[in-house]
């Protein structure tokens, strides 16, 4: 194994860890998480979003051509599959209660799924690529797992069949993700990989501007604003350093 697989597997297994400690946050001091869930999703989302659009979709964009059609698919992808859960798992009246929190816990399943195979792409870029990608991907971790946690226990689940399915849903499908799609990441050429790098940007768009940010606009409007700020300046401050 090469080092690009070693730095890919380091960034999913710190995802991973991310994720976990901001369960052990919740469950330890469930007060102060409910009450900072919001601010740590909309600092991740301006991280996330800022990253995307000021270096890994130029960049896929320098690797092929297709990049742009790519980067659309990946945001459409990513809305499709959350709609198809809404509609198609939970959708019966006994299930309604129970759809709270198993509709968001499978999209963002999905996403920490494509995030692994996120990093096996973005370290097969670069170095500089992968961190970037998963600065912004590992931040966003730890108001996830918390509020995958929260969704399922307001749909009726235990504490602990919730900590459980929250832990299989956030954490261990990012490790997950990468060591299934990196052996193949080996194989493909540049346009090949730039497209996929696109497509991935499309899907971290999505998370940041569509998944995070709603939940980040219930927080106070100067609140959730300085966070988001924050999120974009310290992406700018990472490209800026290279």
């Amino acid at each position: 194994m090469d080092r690009h697989f070693w730095t890919a597997l380091l960034a999913s297994l710190l995802a991973a860890g991310v994720t976990t400690l901001g369960l052990y946050t919740i469950r330890r001091f469930e007060e102060w998480g409910r009450g900072h869930a919001a601010l740590f999703g909309s600092f991740a989302a301006g991280v996330l979003v800022a990253v995307s659009f000021l270096h890994i979709i130029p960049k896929s964009y320098e690797l092929s051509v297709h990049a742009p059609a790519f980067c659309l698919a990946g945001y459409v992808l990513m809305h499709i599959s959350n709609r198809f859960v809404t509609t198609q798992v939970c959708d019966r009246p006994e299930t309604a209660d129970y759809a709270i929190g198993l509709t968001p816990m499978i999209g963002i399943g999905l996403h920490s799924l494509i995030d692994g195979a996120v990093y096996s792409i973005a370290f097969k870029v670069s170095v500089f690529t992968g961190v970037l990608a998963a600065t912004g991907m590992v931040l966003h971790e730890f108001p996830e797992g918390i509020l995958t946690y929260l969704l399922l226990l307001r749909g009726g689940f235990s504490e602990k069949r919730a900590l459980v399915m929250a832990f299989i849903a956030t954490a261990l499908t990012t490790p997950l993700g990468m060591l299934l799609s990196f052996p193949f990441i080996d194989w493909i050429g540049d346009e090949f990989l730039g497209a996929m790098l696109s497509l991935s940007a499309g899907a971290l768009v999505y998370v940041g501007a569509t998944h995070l940010l709603p939940h980040a606009e219930r927080e106070a409007p100067k609140h959730s604003i300085l966070a988001l700020l924050g999120g974009i300046l310290t992406a700018l401050g990472i490209v800026l350093s290279k």
